[in-house]
């Protein structure tokens, strides 16, 4: 445990942010007894920074559970999960919540957006839970750079109800992206979209892969796999 927290502290004082992820015989199960259900089964997997990865897999075939995993939302595994040499498993949760927010970036499926909030307050919420400072005009210069890399700039003052879905996800891609994590996560983000705004989303995401993020997406979309440089397809919790 001592080794881990050593290497947890060597690691980032140098600022050593490109991360590799490596999963050994990862399973998750819930409920008990004849009641047990194997959302994961004994799941190896390597992915490296840079990388944009398709999940693919039909309904309930463990898509999400191994994007929790990944992104540290579920902590009731078996296995070993190692975010570069250091597992994950033998980190506190106040290490663990250090990488989740610093780190990774999530896109859902249905925007998860504050209604009542315009684009600008959805897309600052982070900044509430991360240790990193800005000036307020760090902040908005910040905001207003990604929104309008994104297409959304005249829409900062815009409550999040009067949006569109296609405008409602990409504040959803701001949010995740404006801590600048190494990894995205993106769990059906199409899945709410029409055919021509699904192509605008997964062309932003695509973007974002060429400037250096890694990138895993779950589908069961094929148009969205082809984004990808490759695809996991699992099933019944097991990749096959």
């Amino acid at each position: 445990m001592e080794i881990e927290k050593l290497r947890y502290k060597r690691q980032f004082k140098k600022g050593v942010t490109i991360l590799m992820i490596t999963l050994k015989n990862i399973s998750r199960a819930y409920g008990k007894g004849k009641g047990t259900i194997h959302a994961l089964r004994n799941v190896n997997l390597k992915i490296n920074a840079g990388e944009m990865v398709a999940i693919m897999g039909k309904s309930g075939s463990g898509k999400t559970t191994l994007l929790n995993t990944i992104g540290l939302l579920d902590k009731s595994f078996e296995g070993e999960y190692f975010i570069n040499d250091i597992n994950v498993k033998k980190l506190s949760e106040k290490q663990k919540a250090f990488y989740r927010n610093e780190f990774f970036g999530f896109v859902v499926q249905d925007f998860a957006l504050i209604e009542k909030y315009t684009v600008f307050e959805n897309i600052k919420i982070p900044f509430n839970y991360t240790k990193k400072r800005f000036k307020k005009k760090e902040l908005i210069e910040r905001i207003e750079t990604i929104t309008t890399k994104l297409g959304i700039n005249d829409k900062l003052k815009e409550p999040a109800y009067n949006l569109s879905g296609g405008q409602r996800q990409r504040v959803a891609i701001a949010r995740a992206i404006i801590n600048n994590p190494n990894i995205i996560l993106a769990d059906e983000p199409t899945g709410a979209l029409d055919s021509d705004n699904a192509k605008e989303i997964m062309n932003l995401l695509k973007r974002l892969n060429n400037e250096g993020k890694t990138i895993i997406v779950v589908t069961h979309d094929e148009e969205v796999s082809k984004y990808c440089d490759y695809v996991i397809n699992i099933k019944d919790g097991e990749i096959i």
